[in-house]
């Protein structure tokens, strides 16, 4: 089994774990781990293989080790992974609010995995759902279909596992994506980014912009989803996730005092483009939205016998 060490010295005070935990998808998340010692651990499937990546900071320096096939290709991503390609210049806030956690906040960065596949199926479990219920289907799904990620046994984590491949994906039968539980709409669209995976993954080439609409050109991947994409693969800071049904609403709630629709949300963060999706995720880490009132939405029942 292949292991690879190398040490990076990033050019700002990188919060390793605060950026790459942007690649996890819910607490138990089956490809992510982090250990005692600090370290955090990603299982991705790379375009050379599988791979384990492990990340610690030690003094101003990140210390990276990587196993399986893609251990190369993961060294080389790291970087990026930990938001070197995230470029900040140009960015003003433009409300004294954001200013303030800007100023409390100014070494995190998006970041970028340079995966679609790997951070698009996700965000198709994570359609119009509860994130409780989303991120158990994610976990079934690594854990009945993934496979073993290369590297050792992590400390005091269960074994971390790969998500599967587009070819697995493909193959699973309705009455599996059911029982995850995963709907016949949000099935159906994963099948279908299965089947054209290999052209969507040369889309991460493109720019954002122009990604975009490749990625809206898959039936059942609509804005909310394409930018919950763009801004994992991509690490996009301007990928606004329209359609959510909390981020409006908060935004406009921190901003203004009062809560917005999706047209009061562009129509506030126009001014921050292209560092919109920054001004929305910096308010998200800050924990500032509106007051929750209400009960959580209860997570539905799919079962196996129901109609599609």
């Amino acid at each position: 089994m292949e292991h690879q060490t190398r040490r990076w010295r990033p050019a700002w005070p990188c919060p390793v774990g605060g950026v790459l935990v942007q690649q996890r998808h819910g607490g138990r998340d089956p490809s992510y781990a982090v250990t005692p010692d600090g370290a955090h651990w990603r299982a991705f499937r790379t375009p050379q293989g599988l791979g384990t990546l492990r990340v610690r900071a030690v003094a101003g320096e990140v210390e990276l080790d990587a196993w399986g096939d893609g251990a190369e290709w993961l060294l080389d991503a790291a970087p990026g992974l930990l938001g070197a390609d995230d470029d900040v210049a140009g960015f003003t806030p433009r409300h004294a609010i954001v200013a303030d956690v800007w100023r409390r906040n100014p070494s995190w960065r998006f970041s970028r995995s340079g995966l679609v596949l790997d951070a698009l199926v996700p965000a198709v479990f994570e359609q119009k759902v509860t994130g409780q219920e989303a991120f158990g289907a994610w976990g079934r799904l690594l854990r009945r279909h993934g496979e073993a990620a290369p590297g050792p046994d992590v400390p005091a984590a269960p074994r971390l596992q790969v998500a599967p491949s587009a070819e697995v994906l493909a193959r699973i039968p309705s009455w599996e994506w059911l029982q995850l539980p995963v709907d016949h709409a949000r099935s159906r669209t994963a099948v279908q980014v299965a089947r054209v995976a290999a052209g969507l993954e040369r889309t991460v080439a493109r720019p954002p912009r122009e990604a975009e609409p490749l990625l809206r050109s898959v039936p059942g991947v609509g804005v909310w989803t394409a930018a919950e994409t763009l801004r994992r693969a991509w690490g996009d800071p301007d990928a606004v996730s329209f359609g959510d049904y909390h981020v409006a609403k908060d935004v406009g709630w921190a901003l203004t005092g009062t809560p917005v629709d999706d047209a009061g949300l562009a129509e506030l963060l126009e001014p921050y483009r292209p560092h919109r999706g920054r001004v929305v995720e910096l308010l998200a880490r800050a924990g500032l939205g509106r007051p929750r009132r209400g009960a959580r939405m209860a997570p539905r029942r799919h079962l196996p016998g129901s109609r599609r």
